[in-house]
C-alpha cells in the first residue's frame, strides 16, 4: 500500500515554469482531494443521511476538479485570495458581503492548552530528519509562526480556515498519515 502511494505522489504532474513551492502546494492539494476529501465527503454523508437531510456537493463534480488542477496556482488565488477564481466568477451574482466576507472556520479552539499541546508536538516533528512532512512544508516558516506571541490568530495558511492551532493540528495528522502509510516524498 505505501509503494501505491509513493507512486502516486511522485506522479503527480508539475507544471510548466512552476517552482518548488508550487509543486508541494501541487502535491498536498493532490493528498487532499485524493485522501482527505473522501473522508470529510462520507462524513457529510453520513450525518446529513442520519437526520434524512439531503446534501449536494456541486462543486465535487469530476469534471469541474479535473479541470480546475491544472489551472496555475496564481489565476486560482486571483485577488490574493483563496478560492480567487471562484470569487471572481461569483461577482455580481454573490453579494459582495457573502462572496469576500472572511472564513469561519469550525471548531474554533481558543485554549491556549490546545495551541501549546499541537504546536510543541508540531515542533517536535519538524526536528524529526525522518519526518515525511518535511519535504512538503516550509519548516522555517512554520517555526516562525510557532515561535509568535500570537500564534493563535495568524491565518497563515492562506487565509484558508486554519488559524495556528487549526494549522498545527492538520500538519501534525498529515504527518501521521503519511508515517502510517509509509509513504515517501520525492520532489
Amino acid at each position: 500500500m505505501a509503494d501505491r502511494y509513493s507512486q502516486a505522489i511522485a506522479e503527480v504532474p508539475g507544471l510548466k515554469g512552476e517552482d518548488e513551492a508550487r509543486r508541494r502546494m501541487r502535491i498536498m492539494s493532490y493528498l487532499n482531494i485524493t485522501r482527505f476529501m473522501p473522508t470529510l465527503l462520507d462524513r457529510k454523508d453520513r450525518m446529513s443521511m442520519a437526520v434524512g437531510l439531503e446534501v449536494r456537493v456541486p462543486y465535487c463534480d469530476h469534471r469541474l476538479v479535473e479541470y480546475v488542477w491544472n489551472i496555475p496556482w496564481e489565476i486560482k488565488t486571483a485577488g490574493n485570495r483563496e478560492k480567487g477564481i471562484l470569487r471572481k466568477a461569483l461577482e455580481g451574482i454573490l453579494p459582495y458581503d457573502v462572496l469576500y466576507r472572511k472564513k469561519s472556520p469550525y471548531p474554533k479552539t481558543h485554549n491556549p492548552n490546545y495551541l501549546a499541546s499541537v504546536r510543541d508536538r508540531l515542533l517536535q516533528r519538524l526536528d524529526d530528519p525522518d519526518s515525511p512532512l518535511l519535504p512538503l512544508v516550509d519548516a522555517k516558516r512554520i517555526r516562525d509562526l510557532a515561535a509568535s506571541t500570537n500564534a493563535g490568530s495568524h491565518l497563515p495558511w492562506f487565509g484558508q480556515l486554519m488559524s495556528g492551532p487549526q494549522l498545527f493540528a492538520y500538519l501534525l495528522q498529515m504527518d501521521f498519515w503519511l508515517r502510517q502509510y509509509k509513504v515517501k516524498i520525492v520532489l
